[in-house]
């Protein structure tokens, strides 16, 4: 299970998506989000669906690498479901057990709650972190909130430490699971007992962890430290980030999603949430 997390993860390639500016990736990200919670009824989540399947064609990246990578957060996305059938509330029950009440509305909310989680988390991760190298996202990030600088906020260092959380994500769940393999051929159970006794037989795996993680840091500020890193004092860039017709066509196609959603809010009839 934990090798299926593919969250952080960079898939080289060469789709518009890689193509594009890491700026406007960001810009396009916020805007992909704003679109997705701004989505009220079934016609406008429908649209959401096919945007994001236009992503995921676009970005070259198969399908079931993003479908796969969303195993792990099934229980998340279950309990949202049961949370929302159980609590919405309607005018006629549809199945009615003493006290619990379920509406064709709770249904109709759990589905779009569903959906609307499935395409935040394929979406983002298809426009920014499978098709986004990290060095990438810190130049990207920190252009961004260069304005920020006048006002003496360590910009290059927010955005440097932001990304390298990011890409070891990976590498501490390729970790995690080594270590409890490993705790595994001792003789470890991590799936059988009560609650308390599965979050007791934790603890061996997270005290190496927390010491793998830390190990790995003082590594990574001594490379640093031995390559003569100094933040952004004197430091220059291998490429230079400019926007190109492609960047501007990509905002454009996401302002028409966007403005879709809204028309679609207004004038589709249909289950609005």
């Amino acid at each position: 299970m934990l090798k299926e997390i593919t969250l952080g993860q960079f898939f080289p390639g060469s789709s518009p998506l890689h193509k594009t500016d890491p700026r406007a990736k960001i810009i396009l990200t916020l805007i992909y989000i704003v679109g997705i919670f701004t989505a009220k009824n079934v016609f406008a989540f429908l649209f959401v669906i096919l945007f994001t399947l236009f992503l995921v064609a676009i970005s070259k990246i198969p399908l079931k690498i993003i479908l796969k990578g969303m195993k792990p957060i099934i229980y998340v996305i279950a309990f949202t479901a049961v949370i929302n059938i159980f609590w919405t509330k309607g005018e006629t029950p549809l199945f009615e057990f003493g006290i619990i009440r379920v509406y064709p509305e709770g249904l109709k909310f759990a589905g779009l709650m569903i959906i609307r989680i499935i395409a935040l988390l394929a979406g983002t991760g298809v426009v920014l972190t499978y098709t986004t190298s990290p060095i990438a996202l810190t130049d990207g990030l920190e252009r961004l909130l260069a304005p920020l600088k006048k006002l003496k906020m360590p910009v290059h260092e927010f955005s440097m430490m932001m990304t390298i959380a990011l890409r070891f994500i990976p590498t501490l769940i390729e970790e995690t699971d080594k270590i409890m393999s490993a705790q595994k051929a001792r003789g470890a159970d991590f799936s059988q007992g009560s609650l308390i006794n599965r979050a007791k037989a934790l603890i061996p795996v997270m005290i190496p962890l927390f010491v793998s993680a830390f190990r790995r840091a003082d590594d990574l500020a001594v490379a640093m430290e031995c390559r003569c890193y100094r933040g952004d004092i004197g430091r220059t860039r291998m490429t230079e980030l400019h926007m190109k017709p492609l960047d501007w066509l990509m905002v454009l196609v996401f302002m028409i999603f966007i403005a879709g959603i809204i028309l679609l809010n207004i004038f589709a009839p249909g289950f609005s949430i």
